[in-house]
This record gives C-alpha cells, sequence and structure tokens, in this order.
C-alpha cells in the first residue's frame, strides 16, 4: 500500500520502476531482515525521503514489488472475470505463467516469501492483505462461473481448489530440479485441467 501523497509534481513512474525494481532485487539477495530504505533508495538512484513518500514501509513496498513480479499479465481483471470465460482467461495466462514461474528469479522469490512468513510475518500480512486476498477472491469469482458451466464441480470447496492451485505451483518450482518453461507449461494445464478449468482444444 502506498503512502498518500501530497500537493507538488506529479509522480515519476519511471522513478517508481526503479524503486520496486531496487526493492525486488535486494529483498531475493538479502531478505526482508537484509533490506532497508536506504540501501532500496540508493540502489534506484534517488533520495530516501523520495521512496517514503510513495511507500510508508518497507513492507509496503517489498509486497507491491514482489506482487508487480508475481501478477504480472498472469492475473485477469475484474472486467475479464466478469466478461471471459473461464478457460478463456486460463489460456491467454498460460504462457507467460509458464515462463515467469519457471525462471530462477520467480524461484527465489518464492523461497524468500516462504521464509519471511515465518522470521518477518509482517510482510506476508501486508502482501496477503492488499495482494493475495484480492487476487483470490478474482480466483473465486472465476470458478464459480465454471461452476455455472458445468466444468467445476457444483459442491467443489473453492478455498481448497485456490489452495490447491497456488500450492501445486508453489511446491513445483522448489523442487530440487525444478522444470524449465516447457515443463511447466505442461504441468500448469495439468493442474488447471484437474481443477476443471482448462481442457485441450479438440
Amino acid at each position: 500500500m502506498t503512502a498518500a501523497r501530497g500537493r507538488g509534481r506529479p509522480r515519476d513512474p519511471e522513478t517508481d520502476s526503479a524503486i520496486l525494481r531496487a526493492a525486488l532485487e535486494l529483498f531475493i539477495e538479502r531478505g526482508v531482515e537484509g533490506t532497508s530504505i536506504e540501501q532500496i533508495a540508493k540502489r534506484a538512484g534517488v533520495g530516501k525521503l523520495t521512496v517514503y513518500r510513495r511507500w510508508s514501509t518497507k513492507e509496503d513496498l517489498i509486497a507491491q514489488a514482489v506482487e508487480q513480479t508475481v501478477s504480472a499479465d498472469m492475473v485477469p481483471t475484474p472486467g475479464e472475470v466478469r466478461d471471459l470465460a473461464p478457460q478463456d482467461i486460463v489460456e491467454r495466462a498460460l504462457k507467460t505463467a509458464a515462463e515467469t514461474t519457471a525462471s530462477p528469479a520467480f524461484r527465489a522469490l518464492v523461497a524468500r516469501m516462504m521464509g519471511a512468513a515465518v522470521s518477518h510475518p509482517r510482510l506476508m500480512a501486508v502482501y496477503w492483505k492488499h495482494h493475495v486476498l484480492p487476487r483470490r477472491e478474482l480466483a473465486a469469482a472465476m470458478l464459480r462461473r465454471a461452476q455455472q458451466e458445468g466444468t467445476v464441480a457444483a459442491d467443489a470447496d473453492l478455498d481448497v481448489l485456490i489452495d490447491m492451485m497456488a500450492g501445486a505451483v508453489t511446491w513445483r518450482v522448489l523442487q530440487p530440479d525444478p522444470p524449465d518453461a516447457a515443463a511447466m507449461l505442461g504441468y500448469l494445464k495439468s493442474v488447471y485441467r484437474q481443477v476443471g478449468l482448462y481442457r485441450d482444444a479438440d
């Protein structure tokens, strides 16, 4: 969550991007305990106050940096969930999702977030409230539509299905020999097929 912005010049998107990129890099390299606003500002090439004008805490900043990577071109908008068939949404995201989740950077990011859940629970609390819960609501809406279409069982526990999809990816990328993008694409298709959100073309 960003800090409130007062009057003044409009925010520079390039500055925002540089700060988010620096926060993500430092979090992956050093973890949340080894990352500070000062270090982020230095790597981004901006002043510390520039960062604080945008994010009030490092947890807010890191959470947004993580979400920008996790959700980029993979999470549908509310309008897409409302207007598109679940199968179409999944098909549109599959290639990008496979490439992203198979990358070493994503694997390192998942490992850091898993560790932070125990060592620095405030980060996970911020990330869960502002980013994970909204994504889960979108996933639940998509699953409810699939239930109406008959591809997901009417009595399915949607929270469990969402946990299964997220957990399957997390577990697979943390294995000693993680899949490449092609293998991950096949795995994701299998996951979504088991849930009822994907079927092969006839």
